[in-house]
């Protein structure tokens, strides 16, 4: 957390949190929802400014319901999440990053979940593969030892959540059991929120 960011936290610490106004979407763009955007259930504007992103990421945490918020200064600006609390994209040499810049550390397991979207766990970190890149995410995944054949992608895409899949998937040198699940029981797991509100 910046050391203004705490500063602040000391000078003023009641101002009310904010909820609804900031979302992280599921190829890890922040977006500002406005209330217009809120009532029409409209994803928001992207977050261009590449300083105000930097800022959001470095201030980016969790409270003790499994609710995100970027801490702005005094003021909590909860998280609408779309998906899992990170997302995950490749970048430079082909390694695994984090929507907030983070190398992604050696995952200890993968999930399939919905029709076909690959979330991986790593140590506190929860993250949905951005769709640009599970091509390169198809790649990692093997079959009792072989690269994945078209049929068994669709025996796994059909299969059902907790069904034994026989995948596994090897990122940054690590070789995961893939399982099929479903989004709200990883959150049911893993205790996280989606849309935080005032009363929850």
């Amino acid at each position: 957390m910046d050391e203004i960011v705490k500063a602040a936290m000391l000078k003023w610490p009641k101002v009310p949190h904010c909820y609804g106004w900031l979302a992280l979407d599921e190829r890890g763009v922040w977006r500002m929802r406005d209330e217009r955007t809120q009532a029409l259930n409209l994803a928001g504007d992207a977050i261009r400014n590449a300083g105000l992103r930097d800022f959001i990421n470095r201030n980016y945490q969790v409270d003790e319901k499994g609710c995100w918020y970027f801490q702005n200064g005094p003021q909590k600006v909860y998280v609408d999440l779309l998906a899992t609390p990170y997302i995950a994209h490749v970048g430079e040499r082909g390694l695994w990053q984090l929507h907030t810049g983070e190398m992604l550390a050696p995952p200890s397991a993968a999930y399939i979940i919905g029709e076909g979207k690959l979330v991986l766990r790593s140590k506190n970190v929860l993250a949905q593969v951005d769709d640009r890149d599970l091509g390169y995410a198809l790649d990692a995944l093997c079959c009792q030892g072989k690269a994945l054949s078209e049929q068994d992608l669709e025996n796994v895409l059909q299969a059902r959540p907790g069904q034994n899949i026989g995948i596994r998937m090897t990122v940054q040198g690590t070789s995961v059991s893939v399982e099929k699940t479903t989004l709200e029981h990883l959150i049911l797991q893993e205790k996280y929120c989606l849309k935080p509100r005032d009363n929850a």
